[in-house]
């Protein structure tokens, strides 16, 4: 699963739009209060967390979009991606 996929299977499940930002496919204007991302790591990798009241906290690093975005799914609906 990459970004694409992740946002189009967040969404078919049911999240709300405004729940999730995916760096470079969804993201928002104004930003809301709280919410889970998923976002390129300040080195190599990816990064995944939780943005509340301001701060970003991330909750997992990744070696690759495909790992992070998988975490990131299981993470927000409490079940596994499809293939």
């Amino acid at each position: 699963m990459d970004r694409q996929q992740l946002v189009e299977a967040l969404l078919a499940a049911g999240q709300p739009p405004g729940s999730f930002q995916v760096t470079g496919v969804h993201s928002h204007e104004p930003v809301p209060t709280d919410f889970w991302f998923l976002r390129p790591g300040s080195g190599d990798g990816w990064e995944v967390g939780y943005f509340e009241r301001g701060v970003y906290e991330v909750r997992k690093r990744f070696d690759a979009e495909t790992e992070a975005a998988a975490w990131m799914y299981r993470a927000v609906t409490g079940r596994e991606p499809l293939p």
